[in-house]
Formats: structure tokens, C-alpha cells, sequence
């Protein structure tokens, strides 16, 4: 079971660039405000920026689903014929996020709170 999509990650280039115009867009400063992450809660939504994504491969936004149990989520899709991708990895705090694409060659996020 998924608590639904709730976090998007955006590769950005320019961190201070990419800011300014999410602050215009939202009205509102980040609630997470680092050189490696920037993060915003709108209406009940995570969207954060990221300045290293393009190294780690991101080619866009990745939306992640929030899953109770990631290691079950992330088996069940590649047993489904997904292909993994970045495996769980821990981003602060306790928090895991892994990626795996499907057969078109779209990247489905996972998040474990």
C-alpha cells in the first residue's frame, strides 16, 4: 500500500536561480534550505531541488510514492519488470528513497518516511 505520490525532486543546475523562481511560484521561502537540497512543503506536497540530480543521473523530475516498507515496494516492482535503479539509500534523518524505471523508460521514485 502507497500513501500516495507526495514528494517530486527537481535536478536543477543553478541552485540559487532555481530558487528564486520556485519562492515566486509558491510565495513562500524553503522549508529546507541547504547547498545540497532545497525543500518545500506546499499544500501537503514535498518538492525539492536538487542540484546534484543531473550527476546522479535524473534527466527530469522524479515523483516518489511514499511506501511503508521500501525493500517489499522496490522487490514487488522489479519482480513486476521494472529495473532497479538507485537502491535504498538513506537521506538524512532516517528517511529512504530508491528509483527503479519501467518498461517505457519512466523513473518511479520510492520514499519511506
Amino acid at each position: 500500500m502507497t500513501a500516495g505520490l507526495q514528494t517530486i525532486v527537481y535536478p536543477v543546475t543553478d541552485l540559487v536561480k532555481a530558487k528564486s523562481l520556485f519562492n515566486a511560484l509558491f510565495g513562500a521561502e524553503p522549508i529546507a534550505d541547504t547547498p545540497y537540497y532545497v525543500g518545500y512543503r506546499v499544500a501537503g506536497q514535498d518538492i525539492g531541488l536538487d542540484p546534484n540530480g543531473a550527476q546522479k543521473g535524473m534527466t527530469g523530475p522524479i515523483g516518489y510514492w511514499h511506501v511503508e516498507d521500501i525493500h517489499k515496494h522496490l522487490a514487488a516492482l522489479v519482480e513486476a519488470g521494472a529495473e532497479a535503479g538507485q537502491e535504498p539509500t538513506d537521506v538524512g534523518g532516517g528517511k529512504l528513497i530508491a528509483t527503479v524505471t519501467d518498461a517505457d523508460g519512466n523513473v518511479l521514485g520510492l520514499l519511506q518516511p
